[in-house]
């Protein structure tokens, strides 16, 4: 089926065109459109998180199916409007992993990475809660080494997507201050089968918690702490052993 592309503002840049036409295969979805241009022009998957798809001149997510004729509009953000997130990494294969200081939308990420042929979606958030140790916890600030956690997130994440079983995996880890109740990480598997996508959403996060540079400071009423945990038993630390 042949489907019109129209691109608008700095992605027209990027793509270098206002407008092409395409041939996808029925069954094909809007993500699939997507994830095409962005392998041809890697800016596009650069924004992958801000760019917003429209069929027909209605907003659609990246499952919507595609029928012979339709338009669809790839659109920047508006004027004014920004990516909520601080950096990002996105992959051919439909992959996601990203850093924000701003709230996680967490059906934001499941509409980026479920697809047709997926049977389960598992989605873990890590909420901040009101105690820790017996005290109570006013709020929580994490820091990052922003590059090297993006790049191991993406590691870690395209590791767990490989797996026979597995469809698509999505990151974002939360920075800056964080009131109760917010979710500070969250992961997202795809999968044909809940099984697969339950351990592998449990290895993602396991293995997120051991690796990746970030760290959170507990803020109380009588003071404040930075968190210890452990890395992995296979990170080189500098004491050797």
């Amino acid at each position: 089926m042949r489907i019109q592309v129209l691109f608008f503002g700095m992605l027209k840049d990027i793509a270098g065109r206002s407008g092409d036409s395409v041939e996808l295969a029925e069954g094909a979805v809007a993500g699939d459109l997507f994830d095409q241009y962005a392998a041809r022009f890697p800016g596009l998957g650069e924004l992958a998180g801000s760019i917003v798809l429209a069929r027909n001149e209605e907003f659609v997510a990246r499952d919507a199916a595609l029928r012979e004729g339709d338009e669809v509009a790839f659109l920047p953000p508006v004027s004014g409007g920004a990516s909520p997130y601080i950096a990002q990494s996105a992959d051919g294969d439909g992959n996601f992993f990203a850093l924000t200081r701003k709230p996680i939308d967490t059906r934001r990420l499941l509409d980026r990475v479920l697809r047709g042929e997926d049977g389960a979606v598992v989605t873990f958030e890590g909420v901040v809660r009101n105690n820790s140790k017996g005290r109570a916890t006013r709020f929580l600030d994490y820091e990052c080494y922003e590059a090297m956690a993006l790049k191991v997130m993406a590691r870690i994440g395209g590791e767990i997507a490989a797996r026979p079983d597995v469809g698509r995996v999505a990151m974002v880890h939360r920075l800056g201050r964080l009131l109760i109740g917010e979710a500070s990480v969250v992961v997202v598997v795809t999968s044909p089968h809940r099984r697969a996508a339950f351990d592998a959403a449990l290895d993602g996060i396991n293995r997120l918690k051991r690796l990746v540079p970030i760290w959170k400071k507990e803020y109380f009423e009588d003071g404040e702490v930075w968190v210890e945990g452990e890395w992995d038993a296979d990170a080189p630390v500098a004491g050797g052993g």
